[in-house]
């Protein structure tokens, strides 16, 4: 993200992201890494409770979230993908699947930024294919359903 400055959501984003990157990589406690990983930023309120929600949200639909991107990613298991690139699928499927508020493009266009900021450019061509592919999914469900 060289040369954008970042968003609060952005911001926040990145808090969730560092909380589910430890909890992942080294089983912290849930409530201690998000504590600490908010409390790294000068997040707002709003900020603040956005970073939480997503981070929660993603740990209560872990499951469902890793079944999608196993379902996607056919040559890697989630669990042989790098910790950063699961955990930024792992929170955009979050906000595709859970945040109808949040349009589509800007959750797949801050997965990709935050790709290219913590893992490079291979990674974020990788996550803008898997979420790509899941988002054509759902509406192509979404036509269907309304066009039975």
């Amino acid at each position: 993200m060289e040369g954008k400055s970042r968003t609060m959501r952005g911001r926040a984003r990145e808090a969730a992201l560092r909380a589910l990157y430890q909890v992942d990589l080294v089983r912290s406690d849930p409530r201690r890494a998000i504590e600490f990983a908010v409390s790294l930023d000068e997040l707002t309120p709003d900020a603040e409770s956005f970073a939480r929600e997503l981070f929660k949200g993603v740990l209560q639909h872990l499951e469902e979230i890793d079944r999608m991107i196993s379902g996607r990613s056919l040559e890697w298991k989630v669990d042989r993908m790098s910790t950063v690139d699961r955990n930024i699928l792992r929170l955009s499927l979050y906000e595709l699947l859970y945040r109808p508020d949040i349009p589509k493009n800007v959750s797949i266009d801050e997965a990709v930024e935050m790709a290219k900021r913590y893992s490079g450019d291979e990674a974020a061509r990788f996550v803008n294919g898997i979420l790509g592919s899941i988002n054509q999914q759902e509406i192509d469900q979404e036509k269907q359903e309304e066009n039975p």
